[in-house]
């Protein structure tokens, strides 16, 4: 005989009294009906995050096997952070920042989770609000705020770099960004790709028509090739490699000649209202191109991602937003499917590749894999998961350690495995500075391949 049996609706996760907050965010969730209770609610507990190889996600979890690296366990510590029983109602619970510490806000879950659970988005809304109260580490601004440092940095970038590794400088910059002793801080290139691109009359958004309602139909095929932080001021060897490749498939390349950036680092420190300020500038700046349907060719996967993924979430009603967002390619996707005349020449290297954990979660590598298939190319595409690099991650102590265990649990023993003569690829910046500083190898974007490719060819055809 049951005696006072609880009633039907008590003990229920979304009982009758379920009455989550709803706080005013940043992110509009336009697939969860605006609203962040119910974007936390995705989880059904499945627990496909919960497995230590194969795929991306979730790399700390990977790592740690603890269920509150999870993305299933993040998801529920937000759910009741919004219910408010179990954890504070409200934004400055440590249980769930520290949780979310370890968020390499890599996407896979947005992709691999059955649910598409948006931990990377959950992450950076949390920091906006938990850092209403609370002064940002100076790593934020440090980290966050890279492309204004490598902008001042590209006036005196011997100087910087020089300042960067001095002995005392360099000790106290540990210090104060809290770096550990084994990262090495990139140097920053002697000539930007922006200034590269004026001293050589490059064409900036001035020098193109941008006239034509229907780009399809246009006569000279322009395209505006998107000048990153990292690629612009760090690498400017691999925007102009792409330079030769989109010239020699036919198209006009045109360069932002003013200071842009999508703002992908604000993100992992909680930076949103600048974010969208970012944001907001790119679609001014670049207006007249957007509503041309000029294509927006994007070499690093990370700046991508934001184009194709924060920008809809955080302007879904813009219309300008939803033409960049439909406008926006990487060099591979590009090639791939509005470059039908390109063909690359054959260039007969072996060729590791490994994916940015964006590319991977939002655009996918089968057009990558493909063009450097069709170069003739012996691919060996790598199941490495998250580099663990993830942008600042790695660069920060406390992290450091997950950082290099990520790497090591596939990428970095193939890359050391692999021939001298094997070409090493990865588009993602932060994936190729974790390749260089914990083995010495130099590793590619896929735009220096092609132009390996097209000099070994014009090589071949100098010869008598």
């Amino acid at each position: 005989k049951v005696v006072d049996a609880y009633l039907p609706t008590e003990n229920l996760r979304l009982g009758a009294d379920y009455k989550p907050l709803e706080p005013q965010t940043h992110f509009k969730f336009p697939d969860d009906d605006g609203s962040f209770a119910q974007a936390t609610l995705r989880c059904i507990g499945l627990g496909a995050c919960r497995k230590s190889d194969g795929g991306s996600m979730c790399p700390s979890y990977m790592v740690t096997l603890e269920e509150e690296h999870s993305t299933r366990g993040r998801a529920h510590m937000l759910f009741e952070l919004l219910q408010g029983e179990v954890l504070a109602k409200d934004w400055q619970d440590e249980h769930v920042k520290k949780s979310l510490d370890l968020c390499l806000a890599c996407k896979a879950c947005k992709s691999e989770c059955p649910a598409n659970v948006d931990v990377a988005t959950f992450k950076a809304e949390f920091l906006s609000h938990y850092y209403e109260s609370k002064r940002r580490p100076v790593q934020a601004y440090a980290f966050g705020m890279i492309d204004r440092w490598a902008r001042l940095a590209s006036f005196a970038p011997r100087l910087v770099n020089f300042l960067n590794h001095a002995p005392g400088i360099s000790s106290l910059l540990e210090k104060m960004l809290k770096l550990p002793k084994q990262r090495r801080i990139p140097n920053f290139d002697e000539l930007s790709f922006q200034k590269w691109a004026a001293k050589t009359a490059l064409p900036g958004l001035e020098g193109g028509t941008g006239i034509d309602p229907d780009w399809s139909t246009s006569a000279q095929k322009e395209v505006i090739l998107w000048p990153d932080t990292f690629n612009n001021y760090f690498h400017p060897e691999t925007a102009r490699a792409a330079v030769d490749v989109l010239r020699h498939a036919g198209f006009k390349v045109l360069v932002p000649r003013q200071h842009l950036c999508c703002g992908r680092p604000l993100y992992d420190f909680g930076m949103l209202d600048r974010a969208k300020r970012y944001l907001r500038k790119v679609m001014q700046v670049l207006g007249k191109q957007i509503d041309s349907g000029i294509p927006i060719v994007v070499l690093e996967p990370s700046c991508a991602s934001v184009f194709r993924d924060e920008l809809r979430n955080l302007f879904p009603a813009d219309p300008r937003a939803t033409r960049l967002r439909a406008q926006t390619f990487l060099l591979s996707e590009f090639l791939e499917n509005h470059a039908p005349g390109f063909r690359p020449p054959q260039l007969s290297k072996k060729v590791l590749l490994h994916g940015h954990c964006h590319h991977k979660a939002l655009m996918k590598m089968k057009d990558e894999e493909s063009l450097l298939r069709k170069a003739g190319t012996d691919l060996q595409s790598l199941d490495s998961g998250c580099c663990g690099m993830a942008g600042s991650f790695g660069f920060e102590k406390d992290n450091y350690n997950v950082s290099l265990a990520l790497g090591e649990r596939v990428l970095l023993p193939a890359v050391r495995q692999a021939a001298p003569e094997t070409l090493i690829v990865s588009d993602g910046f932060s994936c190729r500075e974790q390749i260089l500083q914990t083995t010495g190898r130099k590793a590619l974007h896929l735009a220096e391949v092609l132009q390996l490719a097209l000099d070994a060819h014009a090589l071949r055809s100098d010869r008598p």
